[in-house]
């Protein structure tokens, strides 16, 4: 990480800069920590890109499809204004090395499991970002940051927006995007760019990090000849272990529709896969360590100067003064140049320390930046609300759902009251239906028809007055809780806020979706969630009381589904006790269904609001 120069700013929408971390085509990079805390990378796009409509327009789309990437295997999005005169994205900081700096600077060529647990890893990323509808275009050792959890994909999406830019921008459509030495056949070719290409990127990647090389060469014989190599020469995959050379080959072949899918990559690799302890040799983890140690140390470049611009801080830094005549202002404490009256800023008679980064050869003399249009002002402290810069609430801040929570249950407690009621009466319909004949008309056989199908329809018509709000209170306590989960990690929580509600409503997508949306809502509101390697399945301690409700839940929708004729409406006596079984069947599954419904809401509200209160 660099000191952040006299051009840069100190401030990014309601980032606090802290160094630069590089530069690129697309713009500079920043670590920059959130208001509450958190360690982030702020990329901001370079003016040239900003003034280019097309790139605006891809650039906030790929944005909005990054956020559904998710964070388990890549950088997730955090935030992002793509509107701004000077776009920028926010992502998780990952800290660690990347790829390429453990292979030619910190150790050299990965073993053989460790170039397995990559690939498994790099396999689960390149699926969370073609799930997204998104092809990285650019996967090289570089993109790849090495992490004690496993590997972690970054920039994805990026080659795509700066393909839309066309003009007097950079790059146009058709031309070659990508690293020499990284690039797919039809990339060098200037063809269309499909998920295959990624898998193409991926073997080079493997390839680099068994051997310590590039499989087609460097450009050191020429630009064109190392192109010319990758769509038409074979790879050399000489130092590759038999098994891990076979999968390397396949995924280099040179006709896309011949690279084997993610599926069946993640199959293969799993076999070779560790299934426990570290996936990384001793002295990389120790590189690791000090990597995270360098960024514990890492200081806000503003902190003294904010330390010593308050007037107790300032009173500790000033030696003490000899008593002044009556009516002497007090030292130091003039204004300003530009301040008014009643806002004066204590001066310091000396300048601020320095940060340590900044105590180099190259270390320029401190001197106060002032902010540019585009910056936020400093954020107020953080509560546990969350508020946003200015006090004003962001949207998707966490909020307690506990009140919404209680009349949901109350709600509940009555559906479940009604469905014991109606569970005996069913029960004692069964049980006349099964002293009849069978085969006889319903309508002649000698019961009390009449009486019973009055009782089933005014328990039915009782039982809609509590499901039609328990329905809407339902819907409107998941959308809540699950704005929260976004709130306590944003970017992770599987597809757009709007299917928290409409994946409840749309017939199919009801037995899967919401299953999964609740997954992550229980992952990410537990701060006591286990998480497995990084190849493995993350579990909550929840997750039991969770797959309970689910099982019930949803066997209770499938007999419901199938029994959609009341049994007044058959026309045997047997056709009516066959629907009254499975009717007994639907409401017993009910009971223990609703029982744990109540359960979850309870459970997930309580830990929401413990997260909220611990401002987590």
């Amino acid at each position: 990480m660099e000191p952040l120069g006299d051009g840069d700013p100190r401030w990014i929408g309601a980032y606090r800069l802290l160094g630069r971390l590089g530069a690129g085509g697309m713009g500079r990079v920043y670590l920059a920590r959130s208001e509450r805390g958190r360690t982030v990378a702020v990329k901001v796009v370079q003016e040239e890109l900003a003034r280019q409509p097309s790139f605006r327009e891809r650039f906030a789309q790929e944005v909005n499809a990054a956020r559904r990437v998710g964070g388990q295997w890549t950088a997730p999005v955090l935030d992002a204004d793509t509107g701004a005169a000077t776009p920028w994205v926010a992502t998780g900081y990952i800290a660690g090395p990347s790829l390429q700096e453990v292979v030619d600077e910190d150790y050299g060529p990965l073993p053989g499991h460790s170039v397995y647990a990559l690939a498994a890893g790099l396999v689960e990323a390149l699926r969370a970002i073609h799930g997204a509808e998104l092809v990285h275009r650019d996967l090289k050792p570089s993109n790849v940051l090495v992490t004690i959890d496993g590997p972690k994909v970054i920039d994805f999406g990026i080659a795509r927006a700066l393909d839309s830019v066309t003009g007097s921008g950079l790059t146009q459509t058709g031309a070659v995007i990508g690293s020499p030495g990284f690039m797919s056949p039809e990339q060098v070719r200037g063809e269309r760019v499909t998920p295959a290409g990624d898998v193409f990127c991926l073997g080079a990647v493997l390839a680099y990090a068994a051997t310590g090389r590039m499989p087609f060469g460097t450009a050191d014989s020429g630009f064109h000849a190392l192109l010319f190599r990758i769509a038409e020469e074979e790879p050399d995959l000489t130092g590759i272990p038999g098994p891990l050379r076979e999968l390397v080959a396949d995924c280099l072949v040179k006709d896309p529709a011949g690279r084997p899918a993610l599926d069946a990559l993640a199959a293969r690799v799993a076999a070779h896969t560790p299934s426990g302890g570290t996936w990384l040799p001793g002295e990389v983890l120790a590189q690791l360590g000090r990597h995270a140690v360098r960024l514990l140390d890492s200081e806000d470049p503003d902190a003294a100067a904010s330390a010593l611009a308050r007037p107790e801080a300032a009173a500790r830094a000033a030696p003490p003064a000899p008593p002044a005549a009556p009516g002497t202002p007090p030292p130091h404490m003039g204004l300003a140049p530009g301040t008014a009256p009643g806002y004066a800023t204590p001066v310091p008679p000396t300048a601020p320390p320095q940060p340590a980064y900044l105590s180099g050869p190259a270390a320029a003399p401190y001197a106060p930046q002032a902010p540019r249009p585009w910056h936020s002002t400093p954020p107020p402290p953080v509560t546990a609300s969350y508020p946003a810069p200015g006090g004003a609430a962001r949207p998707g801040a966490a909020r307690s759902a506990r009140t919404l929570s209680l009349v949901l249950s109350a709600g509940l407690s009555a559906l479940l009251l009604c469905t014991l009621v109606q569970l005996v009466l069913d029960f004692r319909l069964y049980g006349k239906l099964d002293t009849l004949h069978e085969g006889t008309h319903l309508a002649y056989a000698a019961f009390d028809y009449d009486s019973l199908r009055s009782t089933t329809e005014a328990m039915a018509g009782l039982s809609a007055l509590f499901y039609l709000p328990v329905i809407v209170l339902w819907l409107v306590w998941f959308w809540r809780v699950r704005a929260n989960a976004e709130a306590f990690a944003p970017g992770q929580i599987r597809y757009h806020r709007g299917w928290s509600i409409g994946s409840w409503l749309v017939p199919v997508v009801w037995f899967f979706m919401p299953k999964q949306i609740i997954n992550d809502i229980c992952d990410h509101s537990d701060p006591t969630s286990t998480r497995t390697a990084w190849y493995g399945p993350r579990r909550s301690s929840n997750r039991g009381l969770l797959n309970g409700w689910w099982t019930m839940w949803l066997a209770g929708m499938v007999v419901g589904v199938v029994n959609y004729e009341p049994w007044y409406d058959a026309e045997t006596v047997d056709q009516a006790q066959g629907s009254a079984a499975l009717t007994v069947l639907t409401d017993f599954l009910a009971v223990p269904s609703t029982v744990l419904a109540i359960l979850v809401v309870l459970r997930l509200t309580s830990l929401q609001d413990d997260r909220i209160k611990a401002g987590r």
